[in-house]
């Protein structure tokens, strides 16, 4: 195959004009190894842009758009795969702590990731008999796509000035969003449309007992994630991992149209997005605790972890993926 050839093009941006056959062999089985390995495009199939209400559970209705101009102060986006039995508590906290500001506008939208266990249905039930005066949307998608694919169709179809991330295990404090609320106030007013991220942390944890009780592996598999994140480029952030985050609606509308990866890492290539285009980020540290029932496989979803990282890193190398101001600004 020539040189010239225009499947070549990234083997050249690579290897350089290499004559040595066993080193373009490398080169070519590499790239294919990577397209075997990149995931296909992320997209949304036309029942999951609609929402169901607790008011009436059966009748859809369709979802806004990150494009519009924001309609409340927060929107609450949780991914939820088989949590027919962590959800209830999580969201009695949550709308707990909301009650406590009752001028503050806000929804909820729940998003089944082609759950099992009738998650979207029971969401629906527990809304309409406990919370029914609440703003909860549920939006069912059809197969299970991964948190970072559920987190993303929420974000793309939420109504709020903040955009707020949060685990349906309830890991994570929820009163902690005024925490993430007040950083984010500081990086770009509610009032203004500056771009800005408030991250929860639980870095200030690792030689508390939240940490130090975990096993053994899930610590090594830990230190060698934040080693490796570092390489990548994203080792000014201590914890990318924390599932508790909070955009500005600027922000949200930058990243996740871009989003490629929906699997766990899906926050690493977020939070490399957000750094190309200089959108700022705050770490704050937030109370969280081990809830039992995590969906991770330490080591399976480790190394899906490790192989993701690698081809969103070859991927952006060779422009294939690009997280470069100018790139996304020509779009």
């Amino acid at each position: 195959m020539p040189l010239s050839d225009p499947f070549m093009f990234p083997f050249r941006r690579v290897c350089g004009p290499a004559s040595d056959t066993s080193v373009l062999m490398f080169c070519s089985q590499g790239y294919l190894v990577l397209l075997a390995w990149t995931p296909p495009p992320l997209y949304e199939l036309p029942s999951e842009k609609h929402y169901c209400a607790p008011k009436d559970p059966k009748t859809p209705h369709p979802l806004p758009s990150i494009r519009d101009a924001a309609s409340l102060d927060l929107s609450i986006i949780i991914p939820a795969y088989n949590e027919t039995q962590r959800l209830p508590s999580m969201l009695s906290s949550t709308l707990e702590h909301l009650a406590s500001f009752p001028k503050r506008t806000f929804e909820i939208l729940i998003i089944d990731d082609g759950s099992s266990d009738g998650t979207a249905t029971a969401a629906l039930r527990l809304a309409a008999d406990h919370y029914p005066k609440a703003d909860v949307r549920v939006v069912q998608l059809e197969r299970n796509r991964g948190k970072g694919g559920a987190v993303r169709h929420g974000m793309l179809h939420a109504r709020g000035r903040r955009l707020l991330m949060a685990d349906a295990d309830g890991a994570s404090r929820f009163a902690d969003v005024e925490l993430l609320l007040s950083a984010l106030d500081a990086l770009a007013p509610a009032e203004s449309d500056a771009a800005g991220i408030a991250i929860g942390s639980r870095a200030h944890l690792v030689n508390t007992e939240a940490v130090v009780k975990r096993s053994l592996l899930r610590n090594f598999l830990m230190y060698g994630l934040h080693t490796v994140l570092r390489l990548v480029g994203v080792g000014h952030i201590r914890d990318t991992q924390c599932g508790f985050k909070l955009f500005s609606r600027e922000a949200a509308r930058a990243l996740f149209p871009r989003q490629h990866l929906a699997t766990w890492i899906f926050d690493v290539e977020l939070l490399l997005l957000a750094k190309s285009l200089r959108i700022p980020v705050a770490e704050v540290p937030v109370t969280w605790h081990e809830v039992a029932g995590s969906k991770l496989s330490v080591a399976r979803d480790s190394l899906q972890m490790l192989r993701d990282l690698l081809v969103l890193r070859a991927n952006q190398l060779l422009g294939r993926w690009s997280t470069m101001e100018e790139r996304l600004k020509a779009e």
